[in-house]
């Protein structure tokens, strides 16, 4: 039974996990992006294509783009592809960015009932160094030089690595700050104590010095008055 289930398998799906690639990318506006994606031995020979996904409650492919020769990369806009059939891998890059771009497209070869399903994420701001991920690097944070282009390529996960550790400092030196700020403040409560104790010890003394100089009181002696008589 286990054996139909592979054969049938293998007749419906013949590029069955044959494809690998990202399953989501991120950019900012006026960016340019590459994907890259890797197929087995047997896709060599097929042309691999790119396009958009559209359809409310059926979904299908809209502004297709298919790979050329070997080496050669084909453009459509601002959507380019090329096969490098001898690293069994592809390449499509997005220049120039739009909040309209963000959306779902597919990823496949043409005459295989296989493709991928890719995420484009768009955030707005100005242009950013290009970000490339693919299917074997898209987990390395090391900055790498794009093919043809001197800008810096920029890893989406580093970014995510990132900002829980940028957070997570923030809260340490916050909840530092709150600690140093409580003990300076019963530091100065504790000092100010001492110094009014011992202003009090130095008063008493110095009274306790004047009552010890004074002398006993004298007795003062009252006669009463004498009366004549007539």
């Amino acid at each position: 039974m286990r054996l139909l289930v592979l054969l049938w398998g293998c007749l419906v799906l013949p590029g069955y996990e044959a494809l690998h690639g990202p399953e989501e990318i991120s950019g900012f506006e006026g960016d340019t992006v590459s994907l890259k994606f890797t197929y087995r031995e047997e896709l060599r020979d097929y042309r691999k294509y790119w396009c958009r996904e559209v359809g409310l409650f059926f979904s299908r492919c809209a502004g297709t783009i298919y790979s050329g020769e070997e080496g050669q990369e084909t453009t459509e806009g601002r959507v380019s592809i090329r096969d490098s059939r001898q690293e069994l891998s592809f390449t499509v890059t997005l220049r120039n960015l739009t909040l309209k771009d963000a959306g779902k497209y597919w990823c496949g070869v043409k005459g295989v009932n296989k493709h991928l399903q890719i995420t484009l994420v768009i955030f707005p701001g100005s242009s950013r160094p290009i970000m490339h991920l693919d299917s074997t690097s898209a987990e390395d944070a090391s900055p790498a030089l794009s093919n043809g282009s001197s800008k810096p390529r920029l890893s989406i996960p580093l970014v995510r690595i990132l900002a829980p550790v940028l957070v997570l400092l923030s809260l340490l030196g916050a909840a530092g700050l709150i600690t140093f700020s409580s003990h300076l403040l019963r530091w100065r409560k504790e000092a100010q104590l001492a110094t009014e104790t011992q202003r009090n010890e130095v008063y008493l003394s110095h009274l306790n010095h004047r009552t010890s100089q004074l002398g006993p009181e004298e007795d003062f002696e009252i006669s009463s008055p004498t009366f004549l008589s007539v």
